[in-house]
């Protein structure tokens, strides 16, 4: 039951919400729904006009190519409010203190 309660707050915490279809995380219908929910909140999030976001659960802004490859989505190689790369970039050695 812990668990149920946990997962069934991370659900309201991201997407703003609580649906029935959350009972089951594991049939097509919560992970469509999800998913619906997410691009909704791409969408806002790219959008001209700056609403208020009641969730924060977002797709990551790539796209898988024919051959397994990534890229960036097309015109979205920047995050769009920060910046910073989508893909991010190759770094040198990272120093210790980086990694310790």
């Amino acid at each position: 039951m812990q668990v149920y309660g946990y997962r069934m707050s991370l659900w309201a915490e991201h997407l703003g919400v609580l649906e029935p279809a959350f009972t089951n995380p594991e049939s097509l219908e919560c992970v469509q729904r999800v998913n619906e929910m997410a691009q909704a909140n791409w969408e806002q999030y790219i959008a001209e006009e700056v609403t208020d976001m009641r969730a924060h659960l977002l797709p990551y802004p790539v796209q898988v190519k024919d051959d397994g490859t990534l890229g960036a989505l097309p015109g979205y190689e920047t995050f769009p409010d920060v910046g910073g790369l989508v893909l991010g970039a190759q770094q040198g050695n990272l120093p210790d203190g980086l990694t310790t």
